[in-house]
């Protein structure tokens, strides 16, 4: 039987992204606060050879963007990793990657908007106070919730400007950069006493942080035009852009500024000034508001979407799934924004922070397991999209993402994966329930 578009369909569909809208929104949610701390971290763990760690961050996080790729490819609705993992292992795993994935969001959207009244702060040292950073914070929560109360097309909108305008000042600084070099720098590539393997893990381990974020792309697959042939094209265009831009600014933040970059608190803005002047390093800091206020923009969209996914599959209250008419999923917005200004006022997130990064492997590592379900076990459905080379490209993601976990404090881990513990309950009073429907 045919489909009838009533007015109403349209107008939904309307709404939904576009290719590229889904692509800037892609590289908007992994290029945050982490690429003006990225450079000075790594010189100080393991000096300019800390680009090779960089290199294998890239390496990883576009071998698990290849796995959630073709997964993507399977589904047409909201859910990302959740959805990839309930398919392939059942509810209970399924439920717990959903907990997760909404838990940690909220986090890191907490923790974005105080990072965005700090480097306001910064700026205008009179807000440097609790109740000018609540004030803010509150100010940011609801504006970007009426954002997405107001449905998909304004938002991307917002997101594509935003994302267009801080790339700017972060492609300058790497280009500028390969003109100022001074190879001397490099030298010596490996320090003495740095160079070991266990500083080589921390510091891969340390710069992962900044890869993080693109996974939120495919949980809002459900808000996308043809998402199972766009999504796949758009994660690859995505990451592949990102691992560019980072390496041109790790490589011009060495070069311009050779050691005085271990003491750099905002390296991307002092080697512009060096480069270019004051002028300069007044671009890059607008940059960086730009930034966090655009991944701000790009979490605050996709975070309520986490939660109606589960609800979605009767695995949370189903209330959580009511769209209004612009089709956005109002009462996921209204609990995700509470739920992140009061984490925002406790001001507690700095561990959190660091901990969501770790998080994400709960994530990660059953999406890049369950692409060697799906061979099995949807061998003769059509995909989009096939990760090359058989099972060869998932297994080396699921090894070094273990080996960067090897790598990483027993207490850091505990805390990372604690949430799983919590979510269990929850699952015996409303996760058994969930429904048979896939989004296939």
């Amino acid at each position: 039987m045919q489909e009838v578009k009533t007015s109403s369909t349209i107008d939904i569909q309307k709404q939904k992204l576009g290719f590229g809208s889904i692509v800037l929104m892609g590289i908007n949610g992994i290029i945050g606060t982490g690429i003006f701390l990225l450079p000075s971290s790594g010189m100080k763990l393991f000096g300019p050879a800390s680009i090779l760690s960089l290199l294998l961050d890239g390496a990883l996080i576009f071998c698990i963007g290849l796995c959630f790729a073709e997964c993507s490819s399977l589904f047409r609705k909201n859910g990302g990793p959740y959805l990839y993992a309930r398919s392939a292992f059942g509810n209970f795993v399924g439920y717990e990657v959903g907990f997760m994935t909404w838990v940690v969001r909220m986090i890191a959207e907490a923790t974005l908007y105080v990072g965005f009244a700090t480097a306001l702060a910064g700026m205008f040292p009179s807000l440097n106070n609790p109740l000018a950073k609540n004030v803010l914070v509150t100010i940011l929560g609801l504006v970007l919730m009426s954002l997405n109360l107001a449905g998909a097309r304004l938002t991307a909108f917002l997101n594509n400007v935003v994302t267009v305008g801080k790339l700017i000042p972060m492609i300058l600084v790497g280009l500028l950069g390969l003109f100022f070099l001074h190879p001397a720098n490099f030298t010596p590539f490996f320090v003495p006493g740095k160079a070991t393997m266990s500083s080589f893990g921390q510091t891969t381990m340390t710069l992962f942080y900044v890869f993080t974020g693109f996974e939120g792309l495919v949980v809002a697959a459900g808000e996308m035009k043809n998402p199972k042939k766009n999504l796949p094209k758009a994660l690859i265009m995505a990451m592949g852009a990102v691992v560019t831009i980072y390496l041109l600014i790790m490589i011009a933040c060495i070069g311009v500024l050779g050691s005085g970059l271990v003491n750099s608190t905002v390296p991307l803005q002092d080697a512009m000034s060096k480069m270019v002047g004051s002028w300069g390093g007044a671009l890059v800091a607008a940059g960086t508001l730009l930034s966090i206020g655009g991944i701000c923009v790009s979490s605050s969209f996709i975070t309520p979407r986490s939660g109606q996914a589960l609800a979605e599959h009767k695995m949370m209250p189903a209330v959580l799934a009511k769209k209004n008419r612009f089709g956005a999923p109002y009462v996921a917005i209204i609990i995700s924004t509470l739920v992140g200004l009061l984490l925002a006022y406790s001001g507690t997130f700095a561990k959190l922070a660091m901990i969501s990064a770790i998080s994400r492997f709960v994530q990660y590592i059953p999406t890049c397991l369950a692409v060697l379900v799906f061979r099995r076990t949807m061998k003769d459905k059509e995909r989009t999209f096939k990760v090359p080379f058989g099972p060869v490209i998932p297994v080396i993601a699921i090894v070094v993402s273990l080996w960067l976990l090897s790598n990483t404090p027993s207490a850091n881990l505990l805390w990372g994966f604690g949430a799983l513990l919590i979510a269990i309950p929850f699952y015996f009073i409303t996760g058994r329930h969930a429904d048979n429907d896939f989004g296939e």
